[in-house]
Parts: structure tokens; sequence; C-alpha cells
């Protein structure tokens, strides 16, 4: 999971509702469709000395709607697409006769931007972003406490010793 702030970020939108607003346009605010994020431009690196984890370098593109008023003072809404790379060390599974494939989910709120013509505006916005390997398998789940969450951290060639190593979830005691 990565949060962060996105700044001065363009983003082209389309299928402008109501069609054909009267130009230039004031940014009110954006914010995630609910639709799923996409992923391109996916390399995995494998890390040699440590099995089972890999560089994992992706775009996540996340849709968003775009509030604004346009010179008219007519309030609509326009589609875009932000898009925003991640780069991660995580836990990649090994290859082999079941394929495993990485996803992501992105939400973003934006909390200002402008409009600054061809379609596009400039936005900044809060934006979180979980990736995940999904593989199809049989596995059986602990009826009690939090499932253990496979380690990811972002890449870095100067990583902070025993900080990734701090629990996820608080613990509650001997029986969890």
């Amino acid at each position: 999971m990565n949060q962060f702030q996105a700044q001065g970020v363009n983003v082209v939108v389309t299928d402008y509702t109501p069609t054909n607003p009267t130009f230039p346009l004031t940014f009110i605010g954006c914010s995630s469709t609910g639709e799923s994020a996409t992923t391109s431009n996916l390399t995995i690196n494998r890390i040699d000395d440590r099995p089972n984890f890999a560089r994992v370098t992706v775009d996540v593109n996340i849709p968003i709607n775009i509030n604004y008023t346009d010179a008219n003072g007519v309030a609509g809404t326009a589609r875009g697409i932000l898009t925003v790379n991640e780069d991660v060390v995580m836990c990649v599974p090994q290859a082999s006769v079941i394929p495993f494939t990485v996803e992501a989910f992105g939400s973003a709120i934006c909390s200002d931007g402008e409009y600054i013509g061809d379609n596009t505006f400039k936005i900044t916005c809060c934006v979180t972003v979980i990736l995940r390997v999904v593989v199809e398998a049989e596995i059986l789940l602990p009826s009690y406490g939090y499932c253990a969450i496979p380690p990811c951290q972002e890449f870095s060639n100067d990583v902070c010793a025993g900080v990734f190593d701090l629990p996820l979830y608080p613990t509650s005691g001997p029986n969890r």
C-alpha cells in the first residue's frame, strides 16, 4: 500500500456531461469513479539474494471524475485517467503451472486543480494505491486474528532497517 500526494499531474478529460461546455472551465474537485484501476507497463525483476521477492514497476491507471463549472456557470463533469508509477519490492511467487497476475486498487481525491486548456486539467490529489499478486489457489484461512500480509515496500537503494519489520496490525495478546 502506498499513500501519497501527487502534485501538478496533467489529466486529459473526455465524456463531458453536459456535452459541449463553454470554455474556459473552472475546477471544482475530482474523485475516483469507483471503477477498477488498471495496470500497464508492468515489469518484474527478481532479486537474486532474496528468494520469492522481486522489484515490480508498474503504471496504475485510476479512472476519475472531474467536476467543473463552465464559462456560463453551468456545472458539469468529465472523465479522465490519473496515471501514477509504482516502484516496489514485493513478494512474488516463483513460476509455476498456475500463473499469477499483478493487480492494483487505486483511489484518488483531488484537493486542487486548474483547467490549462486542450481538454487538460492540472491537478493535485491524495492517492492510495494497493498492489497485489493474485493466483488462483486453495488456501485455508485461520478463523482467528488477522491474516498475515505478505511484505511489500517501496524500492530504495537505502532502505531504513527495521522500520518495515513492525506489525501492520497491533497484537492483542498471547491468543491473538
